[in-house]
């Protein structure tokens, strides 16, 4: 009898583990199927930024900032037009990785940037800055006014410390929106207001925090009292947002 019971809890175990093993297939499998079908979530899928905002886009937007040819294939993929430059520059200001977005609504037009901060910029002024606009402020965006992005100098203007992101052009400073029906919102004049303007200039800088690795606004301090500053020093939602 001793055996026979030691025989009916080994089949027991035995029935366990094909159920557990036929679950685990079937979950990877769905899984696999899921991840497929949902590529923003799919670590492994190549960032598309034509595709949904998912789990996995701030890891991906961050790989981006060691891998050049990565991150003008996703430009590529997206079908947003650029224009790459030559290297530039010499020493901690070299400037590697290079280049223009003709087609975006920034001015000055065609500020030199890296490609990382050109994934951000794209990915924030489509899924967040223009529905936004036209979401709180009823009209559409028609530019978007920056004070600059390359500028050889080291964090806080000084001869010592580290240096800014803006030395590599990897940074981009955005002071204004103008909309469509003429109005100007700026940080300047529209920060600390109680109306749409002012919640349209704060929901811009928490999506911004998606977008990027470094955000501050005037909330950070007096030097950015007039600006939104944008940069790809670490990866989005892992970074800076203030």
């Amino acid at each position: 009898m001793a055996k026979g019971k030691a025989k009916s809890r080994v089949a027991r175990r035995l029935v366990t583990l094909l159920v557990l093993l036929a679950a685990g297939a079937f979950a990877l499998t769905y899984g696999r199927t899921w991840l497929e079908k949902h590529p923003q979530h799919n670590p492994w899928a190549p960032l598309d930024l034509d595709n949904p905002r998912g789990w996995a886009t701030s890891m991906k937007i961050g790989a981006l900032r060691s891998d050049p040819a990565a991150c003008r294939a996703v430009l590529e993929r997206s079908d947003i037009a650029f224009t790459q430059l030559q290297p530039a520059g010499e020493d901690a200001c070299r400037r590697d990785d290079r280049l223009l977005l003709p087609d975006s609504p920034l001015v000055p037009a065609n500020p030199e940037m890296t490609c990382p901060v050109a994934v951000g910029l794209s990915q924030w002024l489509t899924k967040d800055v223009r529905p936004l606009a036209e979401e709180m402020l009823g009209s559409p965006i028609a530019r978007v006014e920056q004070l600059g992005t390359y500028n050889c100098r080291r964090i806080g203007g000084g001869s010592e410390g580290r240096w800014s992101e803006h030395a590599t052009g990897n940074a981009i400073d955005i002071s204004a929106f103008v909309l469509q029906d003429g109005t100007r919102i700026s940080l300047l004049a529209d920060w600390d207001d109680i109306g749409e303007a002012g919640r349209f200039l704060r929901a811009a800088h928490d999506s911004a925090c998606l977008n990027f690795g470094i955000v501050l606004s005037p909330e950070y301090n007096a030097a950015h009292a007039d600006h939104f500053h944008l940069d790809q020093g670490r990866r989005p939602t892992a970074g800076m947002c203030r």
